[in-house]
């Protein structure tokens, strides 16, 4: 059984639960998808199907990526993805279709995407840096301070944290809550957020490790 679907985000948006508690929810448009090819152990090595996005838009190709859908007969997608399976005995089969429906409400998910650019970017912002003292003539505002020594080894150590571009990166946002499926309108709905902008594609799976629900504790009033 396939695990993940393709989706693109839609906005994020906020409900309300029992007792008037407000989740900020995110609202993801989940298929449908297409079987493009399916990944079998004796020929590949291991279980996996190439999933394609099912768009309105009819995308341009290159004929070595159509004869592949072509052989799949079904129509070409802009967006594919490859995804894993469950160790269970059903096998999807190109052709057929994967919908937001193999999720209920309940469900724990991964979400993979790509975050926003947010362009060069200093040492504060880039990797939460305190900086420096901004008084009493100060000039060590916003620098990341020293970086090496100079006597031994005379250079800046490898992976030192310092200003660069931050953003565009590929990102997982593990075991998200699944508030709500909507299978009329490929729409799921999960607790907090995702990376990316509105109209980012996105990946969903059901959760690989299960984060541990946090339960508010209440202290007892002291006796006197």
């Amino acid at each position: 059984m396939v695990t993940a679907i393709i989706g693109k985000k839609i906005g994020m948006t906020q409900l309300f639960g029992d007792g008037g508690v407000v989740h900020p929810a995110t609202v993801i448009k989940a298929g449908p998808c297409v079987v493009v090819q399916a990944k079998t152990t004796a020929r590949d090595g291991y279980e996996a199907v190439q999933l394609g996005l099912i768009e309105d838009t009819k995308p341009r190709v290159t004929k070595a990526v159509a004869g592949t859908y072509k052989k799949a007969k079904v129509s070409p997608t802009r967006i594919r993805r490859e995804v894993a399976m469950d160790s269970s005995d059903e096998s999807p089969k190109p052709g057929d279709q994967v919908l937001v429906s193999i999720f209920e409400s309940g469900d724990r998910v991964d979400v993979i995407g790509t975050s926003r650019g947010k362009g060069f970017q200093g040492v504060m912002k880039r990797h939460g840096f305190s900086g420096g003292r901004a008084t009493h003539g100060s000039m060590f505002h916003r620098a990341p301070g020293s970086i090496g020594a100079s006597s031994y080894p005379s250079r800046v150590i490898k992976g030192m944290k310092g200003p660069g571009r931050m953003g565009g990166q590929r990102v997982t946002v593990r075991s998200l809550q699944v508030l709500q499926v909507d299978t009329e309108n490929n729409l799921l709905i999960v607790n907090g957020s995702i990376p990316g902008a509105p109209g980012t594609y996105i990946t969903v799976r059901k959760a690989v490790v299960l984060k541990p629900v946090r339960v508010s504790q209440v202290e007892e009033p002291k006796k006197k």
